[in-house]
C-alpha cells in the first residue's frame, strides 16, 4: 500500500495520482515507486489501455525532487550505477501503454520529467512548466533524456539556463503540451483525450509506441528498414484482420488486442 502514490482503475483507463498536495506533490521514494508499480500493473492487466498520470489538488502537477530537510534527495549513492529516479525514465520509456499527463498545476524540475516521459499532455490554463535547478546551483539533467527532443534545442536551453517558467499557452505554443483546458474543464478535456485512444486497436498503439520509440535516434536507412519489417508484422495480428474487416463491413471493429 502506497499512501503517497494513489492507484485507480476506471473502465479501460488506469490513474496514477502523486497525493502530496501539502508539499506541491514533490518527488519522493515512495511516488518513484508507485508509479512504476502503477506502470507494471497496466501492463499485466489486458483490458488497461491508456494510464494517465496527475497531481493531487490544482496547484502542483509535481514540484520537483522533495528538498525538505531529511527527504534525501540528491544525496545518491555513489556506489551504484543507476539513480532511482533515472530508472523509472528508463522503465516509462519501455512501456508500450499510452501515457497521458493530465497537469494540474505547477510543472518544475523533476516534474517535467514525469510530464515528458508520457506521450502527451492536457493541462490547465493556471499550469505552469519550469526547469529552476539553476536557482539552487544544479542543473536539469535527468529530465533532459525525455525531455530534449520535445521541443526546438533553443527553447530547451533558455528553460534550462534562466531557470525561468513558462505559461502552460506558451508551453503549448512551443510544442510541450497537446492541448490547454480551463480549470474547470481539464477532466473532460483529458477525458476527450482519453476517448480518442480508448477506441483504437490496442495492438497497433502497443506496437506502435514501441516502434516509435526504436527508430527515435536511428538514420533514415535504419529506419525505414526497421519500419517496414514492423508494418509486415503488424499486418498478421488479429486487430490488422479486424480492422480491415470492419471497415469492408462497414461497421464498429471489435478489438481482441492481439
Amino acid at each position: 500500500m502506497n499512501d503517497e502514490l494513489k492507484i485507480e482503475k476506471r473502465g479501460h483507463v488506469l490513474w496514477l495520482t502523486i497525493d502530496r498536495p501539502a508539499q506541491r506533490n514533490a518527488m519522493n521514494s515512495a511516488v518513484l515507486q508507485g508509479i512504476r508499480a502503477g506502470l507494471t500493473q497496466a501492463a499485466a492487466e489486458a483490458d488497461v489501455r491508456v494510464v494517465v498520470l496527475t497531481g493531487a489538488g490544482d496547484k502542483a502537477f509535481c514540484a520537483g525532487a522533495d528538498l525538505a530537510k531529511g527527504s534525501g534527495s540528491f544525496q545518491f549513492d555513489p556506489s551504484l550505477p543507476h539513480a532511482e529516479f533515472a530508472d523509472l525514465l528508463r522503465f516509462a520509456w519501455t512501456t508500450t501503454l499510452p501515457m497521458i499527463a493530465r497537469v494540474n498545476g505547477h510543472c518544475l524540475a523533476g516534474g517535467m520529467g514525469l510530464f515528458a516521459m508520457c506521450d502527451m499532455a492536457v493541462a490547465a490554463e493556471h499550469a505552469s512548466f519550469g526547469l529552476p535547478e539553476v536557482k539552487i546551483g544544479l542543473f536539469p539533467a535527468q529530465v533532459l533524456a525525455v525531455l530534449q527532443h520535445m521541443s526546438a534545442p533553443r527553447h530547451i536551453a533558455e528553460m534550462c539556463i534562466t531557470g525561468e517558467p513558462i505559461s502552460a499557452a506558451r508551453a503549448a505554443e512551443i510544442g510541450l503540451v497537446n492541448h490547454v483546458a480551463s480549470a474547470g474543464e481539464l477532466d473532460a478535456r483529458t477525458d476527450w483525450l482519453v476517448q480518442r485512444v480508448v477506441g483504437k486497436s490496442p495492438t497497433a498503439i502497443r506496437r506502435g509506441k514501441a516502434m516509435m520509440r526504436a527508430a527515435f535516434d536511428m538514420s533514415f536507412e535504419s529506419s525505414i528498414s526497421f519500419l517496414e519489417t514492423q508494418i509486415m508484422t503488424l499486418a498478421l495480428t488479429e486487430d490488422a484482420k479486424e480492422g480491415r474487416a470492419s471497415f469492408v463491413e462497414k461497421r464498429a471493429p471489435n478489438w481482441s488486442g492481439r
